[in-house]
C-alpha cells in the first residue's frame, strides 16, 4: 500500500478517456456528501447543540458546490500533489473565490436570497459580507487535501481493482441518481409546481432545510 501510494504521488497516470470520466462521477458523489456531512455537523454546533439541521435541497443528502468544487480543484492542483502546501493554499484560494461569487451571485440573481450567512454564524472571523470567511476557507483547504492525498487515489484504485464495466455502472449509476435528484429539486419541480425535498422535509418536521 505504501508503494502504491508513492506511485500515486510521484508517477504520471494515465486512464482512458471513460475511465476517468467514471473517477469524476466517484468524486463528485463523495465530495457532494462529504460536504452535506460537513454542514450537517457544522450547523449542529452553530445552532447550539440542541437540534440537527437538514442542509440542502435535495432529497439525498448531497449538496452541489461541494461536488463542483472538489472538479474545479482536481484540475487545479492534481499537478501539485507532490506539494501539499501549494495544494492547500491554490485550493483555498480558488474555493474563496468560488464560495463568493456563487453567493454574491444567488444574492444578486436571487433579490437577497442567501443559502448561507457567515453573518449569523460561530467562527466568522474574516468575514466579507456574509459570503464568505476565513474558517471556510481553510476548512476548504483542509478538505482539499483529503481530496487530493485521500479521495482521489481511492478512486484511482477502485478504477484499477474493478472490472472497467463494474466500475463504471457503479460510478455512472451513483452520479446519476444524485444529478436527477439535483435536476428535480432545482428545476423540474419548479418548472411544473411540484413538491420539492425541502417542502416534503419541513412538513414531516426537519428543522431546516435550505436552498
Amino acid at each position: 500500500m505504501k508503494e502504491m501510494y508513492h506511485k500515486y504521488i510521484h508517477e504520471n497516470h494515465s486512464f482512458d478517456k471513460m475511465t476517468m470520466l467514471g473517477i469524476f462521477a466517484l468524486i463528485i458523489v463523495i465530495s457532494g456528501i462529504f460536504g452535506f456531512l460537513y454542514e450537517f455537523i457544522f450547523y449542529y454546533f452553530n445552532g447550539g447543540m440542541k437540534v440537527w439541521y437538514y442542509r440542502g435541497g435535495n432529497f439525498l443528502p448531497w449538496i452541489n458546490i461541494y461536488a463542483i468544487g472538489s472538479i474545479g480543484i482536481y484540475f487545479l492542483t492534481y499537478r501539485l500533489r507532490q506539494k501539499p502546501w501549494k495544494v492547500f493554499l491554490f485550493s483555498s484560494i480558488f474555493t474563496g473565490v468560488l464560495e463568493y461569487f456563487s453567493g454574491l451571485g444567488m444574492y444578486v440573481i436571487g433579490d437577497g436570497f442567501r443559502c448561507w450567512d457567515y453573518n449569523t454564524e460561530i467562527l466568522n472571523f474574516g468575514n466579507i459580507q456574509g459570503f464568505v470567511c476565513l474558517r471556510s476557507v481553510l476548512f476548504f483547504g483542509v478538505s482539499s487535501l483529503l481530496l487530493i492525498y485521500g479521495i482521489v487515489p481511492l478512486c484511482f484504485l477502485l478504477a484499477r481493482k474493478l472490472k472497467k464495466k463494474t466500475f463504471l455502472t457503479i460510478s455512472f449509476l451513483l452520479c446519476s441518481i444524485f444529478l436527477i435528484d439535483e435536476v428535480y429539486n432545482l428545476a423540474i419541480a419548479r418548472v411544473l409546481s411540484l413538491p420539492r425535498a425541502s417542502d416534503i422535509y419541513k412538513k414531516i418536521g426537519f428543522h431546516y432545510v435550505q436552498f
